[in-house]
């Protein structure tokens, strides 16, 4: 029976001490509570959907990934994040209708290494919002600049100097319109880039030169050929994958570089869905059964010859209307003109005759030669 007494007594010291502890965990959990309309689990946040107008402050200090999207979150600033969360590593804020990034917004996330951004509306982008020292390596920008006069703004994030890990960026679904040259100079680490659906008229040289690229995605853009410099730069990256499809190819003797490119290398991983957009007799015939000569420009040549025709003939008779309008405003000077030329004319024949009259007459020819005398 002692024994029995004792064993439950040590039982119950158990017990009491895991309460204990229990009661002291639940006091730490609610000094780093879950904020308000949010769900916490496995250091995890979720303020999903929430009309949320600001960034929720009370954070757990554990916390590695937040998703605060589908919310009302018109800008983020230094006063977005109070608190430094060393852990927080993954970042999404996409679909919160966002226009402006403020400078050193994310200084308090020092091992912050994706961001995500997409499907908002940035009108402003601070080239000092990200610290100096940064660790960010996935930067999704998708479906967030709206209107290529923002391209600046992308500009000024991208050649801060402060992207220098970056690998991964997603511009895709934006109205890009024209890259420049020096667009990802900036980013020596940069591997993947997205630029699918931008509007993309033509890709500068230069433009993709720095970066060591592996995997490039150009699809559904503007593009009808890519210049020979261009070319170039992507032959130097030996393992880059690019994917060109749903772009309007013109397959005329411009193309010949391109064409030669395509099929003496392995880098367009959708090489067998492009297909020439014009001239109308090769639309929808897939590159890869092009034949080079194919690739004319006879049909331009000949609407070239054909306005210059029309051109020649228009300024012939521009010429002769105004030839005949002349002869008309001066038909006085010109009828008076003729007389005088047909009266000398006429006075030069007479000449002429009356000398053959005394050439043939011996009698008025010797009296043309005593006269002489």
């Amino acid at each position: 029976m002692r024994l029995l007494s004792t064993s439950c007594g040590g039982i119950r010291g158990t017990m009491h001490f895991l309460f204990l502890l229990l009661f002291l965990l639940a006091a730490v959990l609610s000094c780093h509570g879950c904020p308000d309309r949010c769900l916490c689990f496995s250091q995890t946040v979720k303020c999903q959907n929430q009309e949320l107008d600001a960034i929720p402050h009370s954070l757990p200090a554990d916390t590695k990934s937040l998703f605060v999207t589908g919310n009302n979150i018109s800008r983020v600033g230094v006063d977005s994040f109070p608190t430094r969360l060393e852990m927080l590593t993954d970042l999404h804020l996409s679909g919160n209708e966002m226009e402006s990034v403020d400078a050193m917004v994310f200084d308090n996330l020092p091992n912050l290494v994706l961001l995500d951004l997409s499907n908002n509306r940035i009108q402003t982008f601070s080239d000092r919002a990200f610290p100096e020292d940064n660790k960010v390596q996935l930067l999704n920008l998708s479906r967030s600049f709206h209107n290529h006069s923002f391209m600046d703004v992308v500009l000024g994030v991208l050649q801060s100097g402060n992207l220098l890990q970056l690998t991964a960026l997603d511009l895709s679904n934006n109205d890009l319109v024209i890259l420049p040259d020096d667009l990802f100079a900036g980013l020596p680490n940069l591997v993947s880039l997205s630029l699918q659906n931008s509007s993309i008229l033509s890709v500068q040289n230069g433009t993709l030169r720095a970066p060591p690229l592996r995997d490039l995605d150009l699809r559904d853009n503007s593009l009808r050929d890519l210049p020979f410099a261009t070319l170039a730069e992507l032959s130097l990256k030996p393992a880059l994958s690019v994917r060109l499809a749903g772009n309007p190819w013109r397959c005329d003797c411009l193309f010949e570089d391109m064409l030669l490119w395509l099929k003496n290398g392995t880098r367009v991983v959708d090489a067998q869905n492009l297909t020439c957009a014009a001239p109308k007799a090769l639309r929808l015939l897939p590159l890869l059964r092009l034949e080079h000569s194919q690739l004319k420009c006879s049909g331009d040549m000949d609407g070239v010859l054909e306005t210059s025709y029309v051109f020649l003939g228009l300024v012939l008779a521009l010429i002769g209307v105004i030839f005949l309008l002349v002869l008309y405003l001066n038909r006085k000077g010109i009828k008076r003109w003729m007389y005088n030329i047909r009266d000398a004319c006429r006075d030069h024949m007479e000449g002429y005759h009356y000398r053959y009259e005394i050439n043939s007459d011996p009698r008025l020819a010797n009296l043309s030669i005593n006269s002489d005398v």
